[in-house]
Parts: C-alpha cells; structure tokens; sequence
C-alpha cells in the first residue's frame, strides 16, 4: 500500500505563486510516473502534468509555461511550482503514483487526499 500525502495548497491573488509537494510513503518496490490532477466545482477531473522516473514530463495546454513539476526520486516526493496563478486553476489538486510491491509485479495507481488552491482575482 502507498500513501501520498500533499500540502502547500492554499489562498493566493492572480498572478501569485504556490508550490505543492507530495511525499509517497508504504510499502512498494519502485515508483514509476508520478503526477498531478485537478478538478474545479461542477468539472471533471483533469491531468495537469507528470513526470517519468527519468524526468521527462507532460504538462496540459492551459498549465505550459507556468507550471513546473519535478520529483525527488530519493526521497519519493513530487512538486508542482505554480507561477503566474489565474482564477481557472482554482480547483482540488491531487497527487498520483503509479508504483508496484517487488519486482516485476503489477504497476497500480494511487491518489493523494488533495489539496484545495483557491486564487482569487
């Protein structure tokens, strides 16, 4: 079992900056991609960006430019750097692991409590 555990959410005027951290605690063998997810009241939930073991990473249209994720494999954490806020990404942000138990076993996807970014313009 895997926990993700966020934090750095909160309340910040347009144009402003938040970082968010996810930190993977449990019992697995090895973490794959690890990523972010957002959903707005009344919206669907959506991708925001991942990144690879590796690091190589993808990002949504509306986020490219502004947001940054990265990710300390040693220390099983993921970040969002989030520039430039603006209303629309007001939303509940998740964090998602995919990570199995041992070697060569099954990759499954875990999800974060989420944490609330609320910008107000």
């Amino acid at each position: 079992q895997v926990q993700l555990v966020e934090s750095g959410g909160g309340l910040v005027q347009a144009g402003g900056s938040l970082r968010l951290s996810c930190a993977a605690s449990g019992s697995f063998f090895r973490i794959n991609v690890m990523g972010w997810y957002r959903q707005a009241s009344g919206k669907q939930c959506e991708l925001v960006a991942t990144i690879t073991t590796g690091g190589s990473t993808n990002y949504a249209d509306s986020v490219k430019g502004r947001f940054t994720i990265s990710r300390d494999n040693a220390e099983n954490t993921v970040y969002l750097q989030m520039n430039n806020l603006k209303p629309e990404d007001t939303a509940v942000y998740y964090c998602n692991a995919e990570a199995n138990r041992y070697y060569g076993a099954n990759y499954y996807t875990y999800w974060g409590q989420g944490t609330q970014v609320t910008v107000s313009s």
